[in-house]
């Protein structure tokens, strides 16, 4: 079908590059051979299935190569794919499947040969309106709603493949790169960092779980060249290992001296993490990107030349893409200013499956919303700022959890952070911190008070501070803010010892 680009792009690749390897799991590698031959076969089952064109087929994935076949499959069979991971929980996967409504569902992983790897999942024939929505489908991507509902984000092939082709003129993939996905494959960044990779003929070896200690040691033993991770996986490297056990890998990386670029993206990387792994993947390049699943991601990227004279940004628009910050009345906010980050751009989602008011209420003025408070300096670089959700108004003051967390981070001891407020009777809402300490290290309350006594003013200092062992994260890997407000109001994390809070008396008034 000449619709599904997405499929015709990897068929032809797979074509042409048909005995080179082209993934490599924990337990099975695929030549692009075995690919195109897997994928065929299973895309002529899925027609005779039923599966029709534009019909949503739910895929079970976990970052193994046999996700990939039945992606192409799907796409072949001009379906579109849905990608549920497999350690989703049922009722997840029953919310999900009431927004995607698919009459089909795959996991390859569970197919012997019989037929049982397809399952008939009783989902209705499409309405006119989902019809509308789904034609020219390559995926239904679920991200996080602010109601805590799933939102179904539909991206069309032509959407998706021309920012691939963006992201290839950025990042130059060829057939001898060997790509490293530790990014779970329903998340649209690991989708595009396979996909590009597969596109070019290069080699992607996948991972179903982030280990630290796996990451670093799977990156020199198949001398990967490219890959890419949200922060977390950073923060949570770092903070599982000591300071000498950081500089002996570094060496490592170092030595095998494969790695050419690391892309990072999905949350803020913040500065002092931002200076800690590029020295650590030097001489490596790292593109730090920003984007949003409706728009196909990457909408600005910090590229290694830039960094130096613009450390704390997301860097230029990515061309195509154009932006304005508003304010609250919706004018242009100066040079300097923050206000909402709004977008246009050609790789824009059809909208959100079964949402119509939602999908409208995402728009204003013809701009996508998204969500993110930033700011520009004189020469177009933007910095995010926060979350408009996200901010927590304590005594009036409206602070952003991203600056109280930089702050904290750049304390002794301190690995990651998070910040969120709780409800005050008083105050309307309490800042609340949890700390992760670095590897053999413990935090001592003093000393970070007095680290946060030379960079925030008392009323964003966090009212109660406690210790865990890992920041919460949702089912894409970032993190998940609501799940911390769970966590501290049940009462799993312990305070700080000594930490006493900065006052009331020392809330200004607004």
């Amino acid at each position: 079908m000449t619709d599904s680009l997405l499929g015709l792009t990897l068929e032809r690749s797979a074509l042409a590059h048909a005995d080179r390897l082209a993934l490599r799991g924990e337990d099975l590698e695929l030549t692009y051979r075995e690919l195109l031959s897997r994928a065929r076969s299973l895309a002529a089952r899925l027609r005779a299935a039923g599966v029709a064109q534009d019909d949503t087929v739910m895929v079970k994935v976990s970052n193994h190569p046999l996700d990939f076949v039945a992606f192409l499959a799907i796409w072949l069979a001009a379906g579109v794919v849905v990608p549920v991971h497999r350690s989703a929980p049922p009722g997840v996967v029953e919310g999900l499947q009431a927004k995607a409504q698919c009459r089909h569902g795959v996991d390859l992983l569970s197919d012997d040969g019989s037929g049982a790897g397809i399952t008939l999942l009783g989902g209705p024939d499409p309405s006119p309106e989902r019809r509308t929505m789904l034609r020219g489908a390559a995926l239904v991507i679920f991200t996080s709603g602010s109601t805590g509902l799933p939102k179904g984000v539909v991206l069309g092939h032509e959407a998706f493949a021309g920012k691939l082709a963006q992201n290839q003129k950025l990042l130059g993939l060829t057939a001898d790169d060997v790509t490293l996905l530790v990014l779970n494959n329903t998340f649209s960044f690991g989708l595009w960092m396979a996909l590009l990779a597969l596109n070019q003929g290069g080699s992607v070896v996948t991972r179903a779980k982030f280990s630290p200690l796996q990451f670093i040691d799977t990156l020199i033993a198949e001398r990967v060249t490219r890959t890419g991770v949200v922060p977390t996986m950073v923060r949570a490297t770092f903070a599982s290992l000591t300071a000498d056990e950081i500089e002996r890998a570094r060496q490592r990386l170092c030595r095998e001296g494969s790695l050419r670029d690391m892309v990072i993206g999905g949350e803020p990387l913040g500065a002092a993490l931002s200076v800690q792994l590029r020295s650590f993947i030097a001489p490596a390049g790292l593109h730090d990107v920003y984007g949003l699943t409706e728009t196909s991601t990457s909408d600005f990227v910090l590229e290694p030349t830039a960094y130096p004279a613009h450390p704390a940004t997301i860097g230029l628009p990515a061309p195509g893409v154009r932006f304005r910050i508003a304010n609250d009345s919706g004018a242009d906010c100066p040079v300097g200013a923050a206000g909402e980050l709004q977008l246009q751009t050609p790789y824009l989602m059809a909208g959100y499956l079964g949402d119509e008011d939602l999908t409208q209420a995402a728009f204003v003025d013809g701009w996508f919303r998204t969500g993110d408070l930033a700011s520009r300096d004189a020469d177009g670089f933007v910095t995010i700022v926060g979350r408009l959700k996200e901010l927590i108004v304590r005594g009036g003051n409206k602070i952003t959890p991203l600056e109280v967390e930089h702050a904290l981070c750049a304390c002794p001891g301190v690995a990651s952070a998070m910040a969120v407020g709780l409800p005050d009777p008083v105050l309307g809402q309490r800042i609340h911190a949890l700390l992760i300490p670095k590897a053999g290290q413990a935090l001592v309350a003093e000393t970070i008070r007095a680290g946060l006594a030379r960079s925030l003013e008392k009323f964003k200092q966090p009212d109660a501070c406690y210790v865990g062992t890992e920041l919460p994260t949702g089912r894409t890997g970032k993190l998940d803010r609501g799940q911390l407000q769970a966590w501290l109001r049940s009462g799993t994390h312990p305070l700080l010892p000594g930490w006493t809070p900065p006052g009331e008396a020392q809330t200004p008034t607004p």
